[in-house]
């Protein structure tokens, strides 16, 4: 069968019809999908050159997460630095106190409670890390920010250790603790009360005299007829850090203490037993510990005055590092909405236009059936006349 003749006008019509038609449905797809170019047969230059945008822009936003893990290993450490700081200044008024008394079971408490804050600083600094990365804690924590997708442009911040105060960045000498003498028992025969003057004694005479060394630190006592057991027993508590008490029965009692002390008694009157159950008494088990002098004391405020020096100019390294990287991580935000704005420019759609453009096309397919409907009319008139 021939194919069927159709008038030009007929023809005119439905081309103008077909063409209508294909314009409304990608018109429809632009408005469904938001793109006026969809692929790359829509537009070729648009298309790849948005793909690479878009491409860029997905690795910045990779990057992006990577710099937010770096900010928030600077945070922790920063955090870390500052809870030590505390820590240090703790321990500074610690050795301020021992500082400011003489009294040795006062001292070593301060030891004690210096050291065991010094324990606290390490272990701060041990759990100042951020998912296994902590720039406290010294070898294997350096940290390197990646700002660009080959890496070029980079931030390499190196890691500090405070987990070892004697061998790492920051020096706090651990303390000597100290550590008490055994007790002394000194017999005055013939004593009744405190009263009784030594002289009254079998074992005392007037004009001896009595040494105390205590870890080279001397003090001697001459005893006069007027000197009793109550002087005695001042004398030694007032040089001795231990308390000295005295019992009718059991005579003088020395309590265990911080430091090593001997007596040595002389006998100058010629006659006597030359103190008989005070002579050559020692105590020696004693450990004089580092707060025991003030030159120990100083010291260690010495080190911790530099450890505050230390941990201030890291804080502020750190400091300057996390502005780097959140000016960097803020700009890497920026630069993603410029690319994805880019792109957004070469394939996103103007909704507004195609929706003007939709409604003009179905207002102009609905013409163009009219017309097609008048010019198949034309035909028929002539079948009218054969008729």
């Amino acid at each position: 069968m021939s194919d069927i003749t159709l008038t030009a006008a007929v023809r005119s019509n439905l081309s103008t019809l077909q063409s209508t038609s294909n314009l409304i449905s990608q018109t429809q797809e632009r408005l469904s999908t938001g793109y006026k170019v969809n692929s790359a047969l829509d537009n070729p230059n648009s298309f790849f050159t948005a793909e690479s945008l878009n491409n860029r822009a997905g690795d910045l936003s990779n990057l992006q997460d990577d710099i937010g893990q770096g900010v928030s290993t600077l945070e922790a450490a920063d955090k870390g630095i500052s809870a030590i700081s505390e820590l240090v200044d703790a321990a500074k008024a610690k050795a301020n106190q021992a500082l400011q008394t003489d009294d040795a079971k006062e001292r070593a408490t301060y030891e004690k409670q210096f050291n065991e804050l010094r324990t606290q600083i390490t272990d701060l600094a041990k759990d100042s890390g951020y998912k296994g990365k902590n720039l406290l804690a010294g070898t294997g924590n350096d940290l390197e920010v990646k700002f660009n997708e080959d890496g070029s442009s980079n931030l390499n911040i190196s890691a500090v250790d405070y987990t070892d105060l004697e061998n790492g960045d920051m020096k706090i000498s651990g303390l000597t603790e100290s550590d008490k003498g055994s007790s002394a028992s000194l017999t005055l025969t013939g004593a009744t009360d405190g009263s009784t003057t030594l002289e009254s004694l079998a074992a005392f005479e007037a004009t001896d005299t009595l040494e105390i060394d205590v870890n080279g630190t001397k003090a001697t006592l001459t005893i006069s007829s007027e000197t009793t057991v109550d002087d005695l027993v001042g004398f030694l508590d007032d040089n001795l850090d231990a308390t000295v008490t005295y019992d009718g029965t059991t005579g003088i009692s020395v309590e265990e203490g911080y430091e090593n002390f001997s007596f040595t008694y002389t006998n100058n009157g010629g006659g006597g037993v030359a103190g008989a159950g005070v002579a050559d008494q020692s105590v020696s088990d004693a450990t004089s510990g580092s707060f025991q002098t003030d030159a120990g004391i100083e010291a260690a405020i010495g080190e911790l005055n530099s450890a505050n020096s230390t941990l201030r100019a890291q804080a502020s390294t750190f400091g300057t590092n996390l502005s780097i990287v959140e000016n960097r991580q803020d700009f890497t935000s920026e630069m993603i909405k410029t690319l994805e704005v880019g792109a957004g420019k070469l394939t996103l759609a103007d909704m507004n236009k195609e929706g003007a453009n939709l409604s003009a096309l179905q207002t102009q397919q609905q013409l163009a059936t009219s017309t097609l409907s008048l010019a198949a009319q034309a035909s028929q008139s002539v079948l009218q006349l054969i008729r």
